[in-house]
C-alpha cells in the first residue's frame, strides 16, 4: 500500500541577495513554493526569471520596509550577502566599513523582523571565511556559529564557505568528483580540483597565475605538455608554445556550481561568469536545506 503524501501549504521563502536564484534550484521542483526574491542585478534577475518565472521580485534589501510581503508567513530566509569587503581576495574594507558587505546588517535586521512575526522561521546565511574579527561579529549578530563546508565535497571546485543556520545539519559526504569529470572534450585538467571561481574569472587567466599563484583555473589541450617554466617565464612559455590552453567554459563552470546545464544562457559569457562566480554551489545548499525542519516536513 502506498503511503499518502502529506498535504502542506506552500513553503514561503524570502531570499535576500538572491542573485540568479541558486537557492530556488537547491529547493528543487517537488516542493510548492512562494518564493520572494530580493535582487538588484538586471542580468541575474533575467536569468532567474527565465528559469523560475513564478519568483516574486522585491528589489533592493535597503527598502525592505516598503515590501508587500506578509512576514508572518515566511518559513525560510536565505541570504548570501556581498562578500567583497570581507573576502581575502577583496578590498579588505571590513564588514562594518565596507559599502557592500555591510548590507549583512540589513539582512539581519530583516531576519529579526521576520522572527518577531514567526518565531519558528528557519534561516540559512552563507558567506566567505572572513577575518577573525568579522567572523565574531557575524556569528554574534546571528546568534549561531557557522559550519564550514568546501564545495569540493560535491563538485570539482575548491570553494570554502561558511553557513550559519538555526537548524542542525551535517556536511555532505565527499562524492569524489574531479575536474576532468566536468570538462568538455579536447582538453585535460592538470589537477583534481578547480580553484574557486570568482566574479572576475571571465577576465581571463595565464600560466603564471594558474601554476604559480594558485588562482584562475585553466585547462590544456589534449596532448600538450607545457615546456619548463619559472614564475618569471611562465607567460612567455604560454604564448611561445601556441596558446594551447583555455579557461573553463560557462558550461563547465555551471557544472562546477552544480547548476543545470544551460542555466545561465541568455546573456554574454562575461556576465555568465560573473553570476556563476557570485552564486552558490547548488548541491551544497540542497544538502543543507534537506536537513531543515521545514523541508523535512515535505519529505515525510
Amino acid at each position: 500500500m502506498t503511503t499518502p503524501i502529506r498535504t502542506h501549504r506552500p513553503v514561503h521563502v524570502l531570499s535576500l541577495f538572491d542573485g540568479m536564484s541558486c537557492g530556488r534550484c537547491a529547493l528543487g521542483p517537488d516542493i510548492p513554493l512562494v518564493y520572494y526574491s530580493s535582487e538588484v542585478c538586471p542580468d541575474a534577475l533575467s536569468i532567474a526569471a527565465k528559469n523560475h518565472p513564478s519568483n516574486i521580485p522585491l528589489g533592493d534589501v535597503r527598502f525592505w520596509r516598503g515590501w508587500d510581503v506578509d512576514l508572518s508567513r515566511i518559513d525560510l530566509v536565505l541570504c548570501g550577502s556581498p562578500c567583497q569587503d570581507i573576502s581575502r581576495a577583496g578590498k579588505g574594507a571590513g564588514l562594518e566599513d565596507g559599502e557592500r558587505s555591510s548590507l549583512f546588517f540589513v539582512a539581519c535586521e530583516i531576519l529579526e523582523e521576520v522572527k518577531k512575526k514567526n518565531p519558528d522561521v528557519e534561516f540559512l546565511f552563507e558567506n566567505v571565511v572572513p577575518s577573525k574579527a568579522d567572523l565574531e561579529v557575524m556569528s554574534n549578530t546571528l546568534g549561531v556559529q557557522p559550519v564550514r563546508v568546501n564545495s569540493s565535497l560535491v563538485s570539482a571546485q575548491m570553494r570554502d564557505r561558511l553557513y550559519w543556520s538555526n537548524f542542525h545539519f551535517e556536511p555532505p559526504e565527499d562524492k569524489g568528483v574531479v575536474l576532468q569529470d566536468i570538462l568538455e572534450p579536447g582538453y585535460y585538467a592538470t589537477r583534481d580540483k578547480s580553484y574557486c571561481i570568482d566574479a572576475n574569472y571571465g577576465k581571463g587567466t595565464n600560466f603564471r597565475r594558474f601554476f604559480f599563484c594558485g588562482s584562475r583555473t585553466l585547462v590544456l589541450e589534449d596532448g600538450y605538455t607545457p615546456g619548463c617554466m619559472t614564475k618569471e617565464t611562465a607567460n612567455g612559455v604560454m604564448h611561445e608554445e601556441g596558446n594551447r590552453w583555455r579557461k573553463l567554459t560557462p558550461l563547465e563552470v555551471e557544472r562546477l556550481q552544480t547548476l543545470p546545464e544551460g542555466y545561465t544562457e541568455g546573456v554574454s559569457d562575461g556576465k555568465r561568469y560573473k553570476m556563476l562566480g557570485n552564486g552558490w554551489t547548488v548541491d551544497v545548499v540542497k544538502h543543507i536545506l534537506s536537513q531543515s525542519n521545514t523541508i523535512k516536513g515535505f519529505r515525510e
